[in-house]
């Protein structure tokens, strides 16, 4: 184990599960990312279905997006260039397919931000908020917990990964009630994932903004269809 890995203080690892528990009040319970349409559609209805659409998301779709906006904003944060971080929040929030994910996103995001500032307040999160506010961008959640995984001494290589779980897994429980799959199964999904998540997580460091790009045209289709779908559990 390199000291990159093994150096995180108690503290940062405490905050970091804290920012990334399902208690954290994002809402994120509220929001399937357009699954509930292809669970609807036969797309997805079990758990290999899920883990190929999961993976997808992650190597070349919207998840893939999210790891470059994280992985960016914590160099922007660790460099404490504070025009680059805007630049990259900016395009985050712009960076979006469709008016459900363009909601899912800065509502999520509006909330971690707003507790964030309140309970673990920070110059630099405070700087963002401002000029994000000042001209009217919205926050993207990957932005948001990349900075403040910089500020809080949380390596990349430890926070990228654990974020891109967590995203994962709000989305698996949200399928264990949608298809349904069973606690096991949903947490077999998890750990069928692992290996996709590190892959993406060490990916990134060789990604720049100029690698942003999304081939996840069926995440981008399901969203659109859940604008329409007639029965819905969740806003997305």
């Amino acid at each position: 184990m390199t000291d990159e890995l093994s150096n995180l203080a108690p503290l940062a690892l405490l905050r970091q599960q804290s920012w990334l528990s399902p208690a954290f009040p994002t809402g994120s319970y509220s929001y399937s990312h357009g699954i509930e349409w292809a669970a609807e559609a036969g797309q997805v209805h079990n758990r290999e279905s899920l883990v190929d659409w999961l993976e997808a998301d992650l190597r070349y779709g919207s998840g893939r997006n999210e790891t470059i906006f994280f992985s960016q904003a914590w160099g922007a944060a660790t460099d404490e260039d504070h025009e680059r971080l805007f630049e990259i929040a900016e395009l985050a929030a712009a960076f979006r397919g469709t008016s459900e994910f363009a909601l899912e996103s800065s509502q999520q995001a509006s909330a971690c931000l707003s507790t964030l500032l309140r309970v673990w307040p920070d110059v630099a999160l405070e700087k963002l908020s401002a000029s994000l506010s000042e001209r009217r961008v919205p926050p993207a959640m990957a932005v948001l917990l990349g900075v403040r995984a910089a500020r809080q001494g949380i390596s990349r290589a430890l926070a990228l990964p654990a974020f891109l779980q967590s995203c994962l897994a709000n989305l698996i429980t949200a399928c264990v009630r949608l298809i349904p799959l069973g606690q096991t199964d949903g947490q077999l999904a998890i750990a069928d994932l692992e290996e996709s998540v590190l892959a993406a997580s060490a990916q990134a460091s060789d990604w720049t903004i100029d690698d942003l790009g999304s081939a996840g045209f069926m995440v981008d289709f399901a969203s659109m269809s859940h604008e329409i779908q007639y029965t819905r559990l969740f806003r997305s």
